[in-house]
């Protein structure tokens, strides 16, 4: 059984990832989507359909009737629509009083903590490929639980 806390800090969890997630999907060039480095898997547009992928697969863990799916991606508009709509399914599943079928700690070590990891590769690809997001002191950031979509507050502190 999970606590009110506990939902609200998974819910803060993925207002961070909503925040965080915008920096390398906001104004990025038309060409970074299929961008290859040589050597690494998948291009910006796989990663961030595979978020989605383990946004709505921690979506179904929380409703207790796990299921995975590989998507193939779409265009970068629909996969960045489809981001921020896989936070929304989840967040407002938190949100209600619906059981969770999972603990709180395993959702968040497990598919929020991978979503974030590959923000932060969405964010080195930019760099990579020439258009970098700047840095943030992500301590100072506004993230309130529930604000999960495009429009965030902007950085309180970024630097080079």
């Amino acid at each position: 059984m999970s606590t009110d806390a506990e939902r609200q800090l998974l819910r803060h969890a993925l207002a961070t990832v909503a925040y965080r997630g915008v920096k390398p999907l906001r104004d990025a060039p038309p060409t970074f989507a299929t961008f290859e480095l040589r050597s690494y898997p998948r291009t910006p547009i796989k990663i961030l359909a595979h978020i989605s992928d383990v946004l709505d697969w921690a979506l179904s863990i929380a409703r207790g009737k796990q299921v995975w799916h590989d998507s193939v991606p779409k265009d970068w508009s629909a996969e960045v629509t489809r981001f921020f709509s896989a936070i929304k399914s989840l967040d407002d599943y938190l949100a209600s009083s619906e059981p969770l079928h999972e603990s709180p700690a395993k959702l968040l070590q497990g598919p929020i903590a991978d979503a974030l990891n590959h923000i932060g590769q969405l964010a080195l690809l930019r760099r990579t490929f020439g258009a970098p997001i700047r840095s943030e002191n992500y301590h100072q950031a506004v993230i309130t639980p529930g604000r999960i979509g495009p429009d965030q507050d902007a950085p309180r502190s970024e630097f080079d």
